[in-house]
């Protein structure tokens, strides 16, 4: 018969080999921390350039119209995002918009509450590209604009001989 003898001697490896194991889960755990924490800065920056690319794609469907394709019936392009491009500032009209100089007599340029909010200043006879929105022009809009301040009752005249009008939502000075 084969005896077995106790193991007396040898050495008791179970509370060591626990030790190494609750290191080895301490370091994964730290490392899936670091992992998530790049993961997360990762995700923030994609979607930082998803909302740039949203601004940037919400005026890229503008239709870039020519100058001469508004007058004298600008009917055409009426509640449409349209983009011009590379026009002269004719002259200002108080603080509410600038006139554009067009071949065929100035054209209306409304600045937008954000812009005024903002204030986006533009000088005349300088080049600007203006995309926004192309609105028809009453009576009560040009009252609204005198009524606020943003324009004498003169440039509000003025205004309202006007049919159509771009309401900007986005200006660049060249």
């Amino acid at each position: 018969m084969v005896q077995q003898a106790s193991r007396r001697g040898a050495a008791d490896l179970s509370m060591v080999m626990m030790i190494l194991a609750f290191a080895v889960i301490g370091g994964f755990m730290y490392w899936l921390n670091g992992q998530a924490a790049i993961e997360l800065a990762e995700r923030e920056v994609v979607e930082e350039m998803d909302e740039a690319e949203d601004e940037v794609d919400a005026f890229a469907s503008a239709t870039v119209v020519m100058p001469i394709s508004l007058q004298p019936d600008a009917s055409g392009y009426e509640d449409q995002l349209i983009r011009i491009v590379g026009v002269e500032v004719a002259s200002m009209l108080g603080q509410q918009g600038f006139w554009l100089d067009f071949p065929q007599g100035p054209f209306l340029v409304s600045l937008s509450d954000a812009m005024l909010a903002d204030s986006v200043q533009v000088a005349a006879e300088s080049t600007v590209t203006v995309t926004g929105t192309l609105t028809a022009m009453s009576e009560s809009v040009a009252a609204a604009w005198v009524e606020s301040g943003r324009i004498s009752e003169g440039d509000g005249l003025a205004a309202g001989f006007t049919t159509h009008f771009i309401a900007a939502e986005q200006l660049d000075a060249n």
